[in-house]
């Protein structure tokens, strides 16, 4: 019901910066929390970022706290992922996901997914 595309993925150095977007094919897209996943190659994936509906509230995984900033413009249908002082632990296939129900960003069920967007970081 609900598409997701990525962009803005790279290759780029330590230290740099890197911004993705995320465009979402949905008439109610401020009805969605939104959030941010990836995945390192042989790895689980992981949590990055998420934001609320209104981009009130955000969440972010410890790794990334200070590092990297969660944004959304509604008007836009789109999300962003704006990630500086890049280390090469960042590495991975970044996924933008939507989530229509939860009770706290801590516990977002994610139903809709992107198809990935890869960011590499060389050292």
């Amino acid at each position: 019901q609900v598409q997701l595309v990525e962009s803005g993925g790279g290759l780029v150095q330590a230290g740099d910066s890197l911004r993705l977007a995320c465009a979402a094919s949905t008439r109610t897209f401020s009805s969605y929390a939104m959030g941010w996943f990836r995945r390192a190659p042989g790895k689980e994936r992981e949590f990055v970022a998420s934001i609320s509906q209104s981009g009130g509230r955000t969440l972010y995984a410890d790794s990334v706290k200070g590092r990297f900033t969660i944004s959304r413009d509604n008007a836009k249908n789109t999300v962003y992922l704006q990630m500086n002082s890049l280390k090469p632990e960042d590495t991975a296939v970044y996924y933008c996901a939507a989530g229509g129900s939860y009770v706290s960003l801590t516990n977002v069920i994610y139903d809709y997914w992107g198809q990935g967007t890869q960011v590499t970081v060389s050292s």
